[in-house]
C-alpha cells in the first residue's frame, strides 16, 4: 500500500521526471528525493540491525552467567545510544524527504494538453448561443474557432451593461460601496430579489444532484489545520485562507475540505464506491494575489455561496466519475440558459493535486469574455494518502488509497453575474431562467419571470 507517485518515484523515475517536466517543475526534485528516501532506507535497516541485536542480547542477559553478564548489560545500554541517534537521524532524513515529497504532484491524465500557461489550454466542447457585440466579434472567434471548435452566435449592435452595473446602477439591488466602508473591499450587500435568486440557484443545484443520486451535506464551516493541510495544496493555498487567531481553525474555502475530510482514516468497502457527496456551504477566500482582478461587482469576492460535487471512488472508477461531475455542471448551466465552453486546463496552470482539470467557462457579453464558473478535478490519490482513506477491495482482502474528485455544481454569486449579463433586457429588467422559477414559487414576495429594479428612494 503506497502512494501511486512515491511507487513512480522508486520504481520508475523517469516518468516522474517526465510529469515535472511537463508541468513545469523543478525536474531535480526527482533525484533529491530519491537520494533522501535512499538515505532513508539504509538508515531504516541498520536501525532494525541494532534493535534485533538488542533485543537478543537483552534476552540473554538473565542467564548469563555473572562474569559475562556485567559486559552484556553494558553491550546493551551502549547499543540503545546508538539506536537513539539512529532514531533522531531517521526522523530528520523521513522530514526531509517528506518535505520534498509534499512537492510532488500527481500524475497527469494523457489528454492533459501540456503548455506553461492558459494560452495552452484545449476547448473540449461548446454549447449554446452567444450574443456577441460586434468590438468583440474578433476575440470571440479567436476563443472558438480559433482553438477549433464553432459555436453558435449572434452578433448584437448594442451595448451589454456589465454584470456589476445592473446589479448596483440599473437593478439598484447591490451595494458594494457601503459593504467595503463596514467590512472592507470584495464584501456586498445584495438586496430582495438577487437574494431570492441567490437562494433559488442553491436549490436548483441540490435538487437536481440529489435526484441523481448525491447525499446532500451540510458540513463544518471551519476545518483543523492537519485536515487543511492535507486537503490542500497547503503552502501555496494558505494565503487565500481566513485563520481563526488564537485557534486552529481554518474558516472552508469551499465545502470540498470538509467533505474530504469526513472519512479521513476510514477503510471504505469497494461495495460502497463510489460514494458521491453534494455539500452546500459559504466560501470564505482572501483572494490573495487578485488585488487588481474584478474589483468591481461580485465576480470575486471573500464570501459566497457553492453547491460542491464531490466523489470517492475506486481507482477505476475515477475517470467514468470525473465525466459525471463535468457532466452534470454542464446540465446545470445549459438549464440556466447560459453560453458556455468547457476547457480542459494546460499542464503548467494545474495545481499539485490534479490529474487533470476542467473548467467550464460562461460567455459574459458585456465584457466579451469566457469567464471560470465551474472547475472539475480528479485528484487520484492524493488526498487519500494525506488523510489515510483507504478502500477494501474484497478479493484478496486488498487494501490501498482510493481516489478522490471534486467539481463545483453552483457559486451562485458568480452565476448571478452570468444571468445578469446574459438575460438582461432593454427595459432594464432581467428575465429568470424558467427552471428557476418553481424554486420561487413558494414565496409570496419572490420574483417569479423578471427581476425588476428597485424603486428609486425619493
Amino acid at each position: 500500500m503506497v502512494w501511486s507517485t512515491l511507487k513512480v518515484l522508486r520504481e520508475n523515475p523517469d516518468l516522474m521526471r517526465e510529469v515535472l517536466k511537463k508541468r513545469f517543475m523543478d525536474v531535480s526534485l526527482v533525484d533529491k528525493f530519491l537520494e533522501l528516501d535512499k538515505e532513508w532506507r539504509r538508515t531504516q535497516t541498520e536501525l532494525n540491525k541494532l534493535r534485533h541485536k538488542h533485543n537478543l542480547i537483552s534476552s540473554k542477559i538473565a542467564d548469563l552467567p555473572p562474569e559475562e553478564r556485567e559486559a552484556a548489560v553494558a553491550e546493551a545500554k551502549e547499543l540503545l545510544s546508538k539506536i537513539s541517534e539512529m532514531e533522531k537521524r531517521l526522523d530528520e532524513v523521513e522530514r526531509e524527504r517528506n518535505s520534498v515529497l509534499d512537492r510532488m504532484p500527481s500524475l497527469l491524465h494523457e489528454s492533459v494538453p501540456i503548455g506553461p500557461d492558459e494560452t495552452y489550454n484545449a476547448v473540449v466542447r461548446v454549447w449554446g448561443r452567444a450574443k456577441v457585440q460586434r468590438r468583440h466579434l474578433s476575440d470571440f472567434l479567436n476563443e472558438t474557432e480559433g482553438k477549433g471548435v464553432r459555436m453558435d452566435y449572434e452578433v448584437v449592435d448594442k451595448d451589454f451593461v456589465g454584470h456589476a452595473d445592473v446589479l448596483e446602477y440599473v437593478l439598484r439591488l447591490g451595494d458594494t460601496i457601503k459593504a467595503g466602508e463596514v467590512a472592507g473591499s470584495r464584501f456586498y450587500y445584495l438586496f430582495e430579489d438577487i437574494v431570492w435568486l441567490d437562494l433559488a440557484l442553491l436549490s436548483y443545484a441540490m435538487d437536481y444532484l440529489t435526484s441523481k443520486g448525491f447525499v446532500l451535506v451540510l458540513p463544518p464551516y471551519m476545518l483543523r489545520g492537519k485536515y487543511m493541510e492535507a486537503v490542500e495544496e497547503f503552502t501555496a493555498f494558505k494565503d487565500a485562507l481566513y485563520k481563526i487567531e488564537g485557534e486552529d481553525l481554518y474558516l472552508i474555502a469551499t465545502a470540498e475540505h470538509p467533505l474530504a475530510a469526513l472519512h479521513a482514516n476510514d477503510v471504505i468497502p469497494e461495495e460502497e464506491l463510489p460514494k458521491l457527496y453534494v455539500g452546500v456551504s459559504p466560501c470564505f477566500r482572501k483572494e490573495a494575489g487578485a488585488a487588481s482582478r474584478d474589483i468591481k461587482g461580485i465576480f470575486r469576492v471573500h464570501q459566497f455561496h457553492k453547491v460542491e460535487q464531490f466523489a470517492y471512488t475506486m481507482p477505476e472508477q475515477s475517470w467514468d466519475v470525473f465525466n459525471l461531475l463535468i457532466q452534470n455542471a454542464e446540465e446545470l448551466y445549459k438549464g440556466l440558459e447560459i453560453p458556455h465552453r468547457v476547457v480542459n486546463i494546460a499542464s503548467g496552470e494545474l495545481n499539485l493535486r490534479a490529474a487533470m482539470k476542467y473548467d467550464l467557462e460562461a460567455w459574459y457579453p458585456a465584457q466579451g469574455k469566457f469567464r471560470e464558473l465551474v472547475s472539475c478535478s480528479n485528484v487520484l490519490d492524493w488526498q487519500a494518502y494525506r488523510l489515510n482513506i483507504k478502500y477494501l477491495r474484497r478479493k484478496g482482502m486488498v487494501k490501498d488509497y482510493l481516489h478522490m474528485l471534486n467539481s463545483t455544481a453552483i457559486a451562485s454569486t458568480r452565476t448571478i453575474t452570468a444571468i445578469l449579463e446574459n438575460h438582461q433586457n432593454d427595459d432594464g429588467t432581467v428575465t429568470i431562467p424558467k427552471i428557476l422559477r418553481k424554486y420561487l414559487e413558494a414565496f409570496t414576495k419572490a420574483p417569479k419571470d423578471y427581476i425588476h429594479p428597485a424603486r428609486k428612494e425619493k
